[in-house]
């Protein structure tokens, strides 16, 4: 089966309205110098919503590789959970406070990072918001927007939920967790498909959320496991719900026999997926997530125009087309030669 990631969404380039900051004030005209002094490089905050998925680390491993290509120092700081929207603000803060010159953000709650996005704006410092979405204006409140489409990611999920179930039967769809736009979007698009496209798929539930941690999201699935026997088909938005998920089917009896899809991957998902526990899994690609982000914002601040949305494409991965180079290379990227 050929596979190619959706094709970028581009749409009209706008320069933002806030003035670039420069990266060293230029000398009167005429001062002598003996030797000019070295401009200071760039400092760019990047604030993902955790540090222990490996979704996150690949976005982490991108920044790297841009910073590294423009010279510009990437500063790596986030909450250690998916689900501490105080702590994220802090850190937002904490660096607005520090002056960085810009920062990459994937917000955890889509309204409440608004204002700290907004002190960031007005104290001169652009925002890239990534992975998941804003309550907020592009090209006012923030600079760019670059993530997956997300709504498309679930009607891929959906479509091929469906072909496994043969159109026919019981599903479960374990959400996210509340206020996390990427995962609503993708909950979404999976809902909507199936509502449209598969009037004989019943949804036994899906208003049960996994919440930030693989152990959440176990303990929800065994919970609506075990409410429903009756079930064809299960269906996870992201990292951390698919695992969890995926072990709550192992201990149950289920995996392989319940036809499984779900978001991201990692090591063990792929090996899953290779064993057929798992069916299909949407498949990002955070490391160029993580590379455009600081890529965009360091031309903004060297007065380039950017544009104000980068679709970084998704694709369904399943075990016919694991193996294609183009797959794989997304699929399980090689993340040491840019993080110790």
């Amino acid at each position: 089966m050929s596979v190619r990631f959706l094709p970028l969404l581009v749409l009209p380039l706008f320069l933002i309205g806030c003035a670039p900051k420069p990266e060293e004030a230029p000398k009167p005209q005429g001062e002598a110098s003996s030797a000019a002094a070295p401009a200071r490089k760039l400092k760019i905050a990047v604030i993902p919503k955790g540090t222990t998925h490996e979704f996150w680390k690949s976005i982490h491993a991108g920044a790297v590789k841009a910073a590294r290509e423009l010279d510009v120092e990437v500063i790596w700081k986030g909450p250690q959970k998916e689900d501490d929207r105080e702590q994220q603000i802090q850190v937002v803060q904490s660096f607005v406070s520090s002056e960085v010159d810009g920062i990459v953000l994937a917000p955890l709650d889509a309204r409440a990072l608004v204002n700290p996005v907004r002190e960031a704006a007005q104290a001169g410092i652009p925002v890239v918001i990534i992975d998941s979405g804003l309550e907020a204006e592009a090209g006012k409140d923030f600079i760019s927007y670059v993530a997956t489409d997300n709504y498309q990611g679930g009607v891929l999920g959906g479509r091929r939920l469906a072909e496994k179930m043969g159109g026919a039967g019981n599903l479960i769809v374990l959400r996210y967790q509340e206020g996390s736009a990427s995962t609503d979007q993708r909950e979404r698009g999976f809902l909507d498909t199936i509502q449209k496209e598969f009037p004989n798929i019943k949804v036994l539930s899906d208003n049960q959320y996994a919440g930030a941690t693989t152990e959440t999201a176990m303990q929800a699935a065994q919970r609506l496991l075990s409410q429903f026997q009756d079930v064809q088909g299960f269906y996870c938005p992201n990292e951390s719900s698919t695992f969890g998920s995926l072990r709550a089917l192992e201990e149950d009896g289920r995996a392989g026999k319940v036809s499984f899809v779900g978001f991201d991957s990692s090591e063990k998902l792929v090996q899953a997926l290779r064993e057929g526990k798992i069916h299909g899994l949407t498949l990002q690609n955070p490391m160029k997530m993580g590379y455009l982000g600081v890529k965009t914002v360091v031309a903004h601040i060297r007065g380039e125009k950017v544009e104000q949305h980068i679709d970084t494409g998704v694709a369904m991965v399943t075990p016919e087309n694991m193996e294609q180079p183009e797959i794989r290379e997304v699929l399980l990227p090689d993340l040491k030669q840019y993080l110790d």
